[in-house]
């Protein structure tokens, strides 16, 4: 039986192991899926399995860009507690793929934990190894490349949980770099109003609509006050309508504009967002480990 890119997928499901491990527990079994399953079971690949359905949702965000601040690399590697995010193993292993991303510019993370470190493991191996000696589940969620030909990248880390790249269209490094903290700490949606989906402003204007008519107040007052609080939550959630965190006498939109730049796009990672966490479920498992 073939060995396809399916077959491995669904090994890889089902015991939540590495992508080489699948491939190699295939080879061994000739390609027999559950026969495979109980050598993994029998094998380290297991330690790693074991621990492959914990929730990780804490972690580190790395984002690294080039010296000429023409390419930068996004990523996040998470963790199931945050201690583990402030031992050496996990914070060098997070380091290393900042490098290995902005080298080998992945096009996704499946393609990107198969690449290879200096050590010669590659990245899901590493990952394994790092399960195997601390006990936690550890994941690589997200991994992105940012490149720019005619304007200039900027970074920015707040701490090791928010990490923002920005791309300008000018070559404003400093300019880059300071819209990139103000992302960081404001959290918009997006760059301007014409971003912003119909169904999203439909949806706000409805809402707005019905706390005015709570009001009691005339039709034309409603009509205004409707306007004034759609104008308010566009600024809030653009990024050019936001008071700079610098100077909020102005908004980015006006700072980016006297420096005769434009931001072209941004992207803000935080660290287990969308992530749903079960704390309980964790204590438990370390209670029941405790006590076996």
């Amino acid at each position: 039986m073939a060995i396809t890119a399916a077959l491995v997928k669904e090994l890889r499901e089902r015991t939540g192991a590495g992508m080489m491990d699948c491939k190699k527990a295939l080879v061994e079994t000739n390609a027999d899926l559950e026969a495979a399953i109980d050598l993994m079971r029998a094998s380290g690949a297991a330690k790693a399995a074991k621990k492959a359905g914990r929730v990780a949702s804490e972690g580190l965000v790395n984002v690294t860009i080039s010296d000429d601040h023409k390419y930068a690399a996004i990523l996040e590697v998470n963790s199931e507690t945050d201690f583990v995010t402030k031992g050496s193993a996990f914070i060098d292993f997070v380091e290393d793929l900042g490098a290995l991303a902005l080298k080998n510019k992945p096009e996704s993370v499946e393609s990107f934990v198969s690449q290879k470190l200096d050590s010669g493991e590659t990245v899901d191996e590493a990952r394994e190894g790092i399960i195997a000696k601390i006990g936690e589940n550890i994941s690589v969620r997200r991994v992105q490349i940012v490149s720019t030909d005619s304007g200039v990248l900027g970074a920015y880390k707040h701490g090791d949980r928010i990490a923002v790249l920005t791309v300008l269209s000018s070559e404003d490094a400093e300019l880059a770099k300071d819209v990139a903290m103000h992302i960081a700490a404001s959290r918009p949606e997006c760059v301007s109003e014409d971003q912003l989906s119909n169904e999203l402003l439909d949806r706000e204007k409805a809402i707005f609509i019905e706390q005015a008519k709570e009001s009691g107040k005339p039709d034309n007052i409603i009509e205004k006050m409707i306007v004034g609080r759609m104008k308010k939550f566009v600024n809030e959630v653009t990024l050019y309508g936001q008071p700079f965190v610098k100077d909020p006498d102005m908004t980015v939109g006006d700072l980016v504009k006297s420096k005769n730049a434009e931001v072209v796009s941004f992207i803000r990672y935080e660290v287990g967002e969308g992530i749903e966490k079960k704390e309980d479920n964790f204590v438990e498992e370390v209670m029941a480990q405790a006590q076996a």
